[in-house]
């Protein structure tokens, strides 16, 4: 495993170091989570390790059958709630200083790991434009964020991310390979034993 400076990262992938540190980021998702609570999705591979909910017109849904984006919550039949103005404003911005200024997006994924939850090696491939970029936020305890590349074979490395850091990636990193190690006991001041991930995306 390497560690790499943010100088190193590669062409599409840009890390903001504490830029999401806003309390109003936390109290927005928190209304998010009271009106559609996290939930663990179930997969073809069996149940995910980590709880999850969505906000926006659209949202991530998966189930025995495979992984799809749905206006609404299996859960409930009702519309997801919208993406808070907070969240919707980091995103831009984000996505803007990161080199994408026309990102609007219309999903957002909010992910929660506990201790011992992680995520394996993905691509997020269910959006329709790859052209936008994916910008996702990191929330409470401290995790290893590891970047591959377009296939399993690629080399991968980590990046330690911390309460508050910011990961765009996009235009030749949109399909890498991607994923979390197993979140490490601790104690966020903030969250407690857990850590946020929001991720925004332009899925329709």
């Amino acid at each position: 495993m390497n560690l790499f400076a943010t100088a190193q990262l590669p062409p599409g992938v840009v890390l903001q170091r504490g830029v999401a540190r806003d309390p109003a980021i936390i109290a927005a998702l928190e209304t998010v989570i009271a009106a559609a609570p996290l939930r663990t999705m179930i997969t073809p591979r069996g149940p995910m390790s980590v709880r999850m909910t969505n906000c926006g017109s659209l949202g991530w849904v998966s189930d025995a059958s495979g992984y799809r984006y749905a206006p609404a919550d299996p859960a409930t039949k009702l519309p997801w709630p919208p993406i808070p103005d907070a969240l919707a404003t980091l995103a831009r911005r984000c996505a803007e200083d990161a080199g994408f200024p026309e990102f609007y997006p219309d999903a957002c994924l909010i992910n929660q790991y506990t201790p011992g939850a992680q995520m394996g090696l993905h691509q997020d491939r269910d959006e329709r434009d790859f052209a936008q970029p994916i910008v996702s936020v990191s929330l409470g305890l401290p995790a290893r964020f590891t970047i591959g590349g377009e296939t399993r074979k690629h080399a991968t490395f980590d990046i330690e991310l911390e309460h508050g850091d910011v990961v765009v990636f996009g235009g030749p990193a949109r399909r890498m390979y991607h994923g979390v190690k197993r979140i490490a006991p601790g104690h966020h001041p903030l969250l407690g034993a857990r850590r946020l991930n929001v991720t925004f995306r332009r899925a329709g």
